[in-house]
């Protein structure tokens, strides 16, 4: 899923500080999960918004609404319902949500009120940790299905570098090694011969750096 935290709330009151009807719009999609997007988080965010506005002097009508997802076309058409009630709408979803409110309602203004942080997984309770880089290229079937481009501080392809110590990261005492760890479940998988097969060198081009990246399938389009 999407990672995301809350911006600084003074962040979003800077943005918010000249509208006189603003829409916090929730997220039901990945960043509920991780509490920073859905409807109650929404919810809190406007009346924070609301105290802050006031504390300003500002005169101010907050609203809260909720999509399913910010994400799709066919539920941003959903905003419509607010028509005429905001000149300002506050995403609480990820980058991806505040761009496509942006893309399809270009005469409307979009804040963010998240920092978008990586793909993740929940580690325990109130921990998420980064597992993928979106990268476009996957190797996971080469690593036993541990992301060596999202997990090592250097996304290195062809083992550790000579930084690592006892199976912990150079940066931070607290990080796993993920060769390390590769090693250890590629032994026991039985299949640790696989590794001594130097991989060419990466093409980043399909990580996106020349441009926004596109999929297409022919069979679903229109």
């Amino acid at each position: 899923m999407i990672v995301a935290e809350r911006k600084p709330l003074a962040e979003i009151m800077e943005m918010v500080k000249d509208s006189k009807r603003v829409l916090v719009l929730a997220c039901r999609g990945c960043v509920t999960v991780c509490s920073a997007g859905g409807e109650r988080e929404a919810e809190i965010l406007a009346s924070l918004i609301r105290l802050g506005l006031k504390k300003n002097g500002k005169e101010a009508e907050v609203i809260e609404g909720s999509l399913v997802r910010q994400c799709d076309k066919e539920y941003i058409d959903a905003i419509d319902q607010y028509k005429g009630k905001y000149d300002a709408i506050v995403s609480t979803a990820c980058g991806v949500g505040v761009n496509f409110i942006a893309n399809l309602r270009p005469g409307d203004q979009v804040f963010p009120a998240l920092n978008t942080s990586f793909f993740g997984g929940s580690a325990e309770q109130g921990i998420w940790r980064e597992q993928c880089a979106g990268c476009g290229d996957c190797v996971l079937h080469l690593t036993g299905g541990l992301c060596p481009v999202a997990r090592c501080a250097k996304s290195l392809m062809n083992g550790p570098c000579g930084g690592s110590s006892d199976g912990k990261c150079e940066i931070h005492s607290e990080v796993e090694c993920i060769w390390q760890s590769i090693y250890d479940r590629m032994g026991r998988l039985d299949r640790q011969k696989e590794m001594s097969i130097s991989q060419p060198i990466r093409d980043w081009s399909t990580a996106g750096h020349g441009g926004p990246r596109k999929q297409v399938r022919g069979d679903l389009t229109v």
